[in-house]
């Protein structure tokens, strides 16, 4: 995350938080595309539409700390 907080680096791309967007938050600045952004929640509803039962993509950089420290070993 940038200092000012309005922007993502993630993967060598950036991503610009917008203030308001039809299912978006922000967008990628090298192609313009559309991105929901947003921290896990320790009950799993990570997905916009939490009623989705689609999974959730989580980097492999990250999966372990993510069951350990946010869904607490789940």
């Amino acid at each position: 995350m940038s200092k000012s907080g309005r922007s993502i680096h993630y993967g060598g791309r950036t991503f610009r938080k917008v203030g308001s967007g039809y299912k978006y938050n922000h967008i990628a600045e090298d192609n313009g595309d559309e991105f929901w952004i947003s921290g896990p929640r320790k009950d799993g509803r990570d997905r916009l539409y939490p009623e989705s039962s689609l999974p959730v993509e989580i980097d492999d950089a990250v999966t372990e700390e993510y069951w350990r420290d946010i869904r607490g070993g789940a």
